[in-house]
């Protein structure tokens, strides 16, 4: 079986000085499984992807940039009958963060968040009322990154709406509350590779800052929850990742309620070089889906 690890053309727009980059090391450690398996830039149009009968996500971190090309791919793959992990339909599903309200709707709990529709004019100083807070986040529905995501105060409200109304005219955006508990305490990353529990970390920003991912400067802790905390994030995943080779429930705990920020199911990093097991379950995750072709 051919097998493509699906990547990116690589600008340096995501590269850390806090995080190893993964991709090479786990491509090394499948080769070494006898895999038959290479990276391979999803948008390259030198690809034939008739030669590959499996295609895995695994860091393609410009699709969002390029949502109809991604869109295309996608649909030229089930054209081809390639397979790819995670699955397309819910590759598709899970790239617009309207999907919050689909795990919402279901009982499992999320950041509030109102969306806000392309083309609208946003008055911004009016949810601070709405969700009662001093603080917002603003951010587009298909996004990754934190691109375009603003930290909204009462001092740049102005700001940053003008800035909004005119990225608006493009995409869809969504606003939920500054949750204050991701700069105190972090948030948190559970990952599962086939629905099992695999690892666990806090990321937190760095000083002054409140984006956590490691390209802006975050840093990562792992960590060793108890069954319980493993059995809130296990919920999301045996409901809305089936069949997945890998899910990362990122959120926080707010009064002691985890509030789920992202169900991360097309290029999430899955901070591998934690533990020395974690490539070994990732293979096995992966030795498993394949049978099941």
């Amino acid at each position: 079986m051919n097998i493509a690890l699906v990547t990116y053309q690589d600008k340096g727009a995501y590269d850390s000085q806090t995080v190893e980059s993964e991709d090479d090391r786990l491509l090394t450690f499948l080769k070494a499984k006898r895999l038959n398996i290479e990276l391979v830039i999803w948008n390259d149009p030198e690809v034939n992807w008739e030669n590959y009968q499996l295609a895995i996500l695994k860091s393609p971190w410009d699709y969002f940039d390029l949502v109809d090309d991604f869109h295309t791919w996608l649909n030229h793959l089930e054209d081809k009958k390639v397979r790819l992990l995670n699955p397309i339909d819910i590759v598709r599903w899970n790239m617009d963060k309207t999907y919050l309200k689909e795990i919402e709707e279901v009982g499992l709990s999320t950041t509030p968040g109102i969306y806000l529709d392309k083309n609208t004019v946003v008055k911004l100083a009016d949810f601070f009322q709405i969700f009662k807070t001093k603080k917002l986040i603003v951010k587009p529905c298909i996004s990754g990154g934190a691109k375009n995501t603003f930290k909204v105060t009462e001092d740049n409200v102005m700001e940053i709406n003008e800035t909004l109304n005119r990225l608006i005219q493009n995409e869809n955006f969504i606003v939920q509350p500054f949750l204050q508990e991701i700069v105190d305490n972090g948030e948190w990353s559970f990952i599962f590779f086939n629905g099992l529990y695999s690892h666990s970390l806090i990321k937190k920003a760095k000083t002054g800052d409140f984006r956590v991912q490691p390209s802006h400067g975050g840093s990562v802790y792992p960590q060793n929850p108890d069954e319980a905390l493993i059995a809130i994030a296990a919920a999301y995943v045996k409901r809305f990742a089936k069949n997945c080779l890998y899910a990362r429930v990122d959120g926080t705990f707010v009064s002691g309620k985890f509030l789920l920020m992202e169900l991360e199911l097309i290029e999430p990093f899955l901070f591998l070089n934690t533990d020395p097991q974690n490539y070994e379950r990732y293979y096995q995750a992966l030795k498993e889906l394949m049978q099941l072709n």
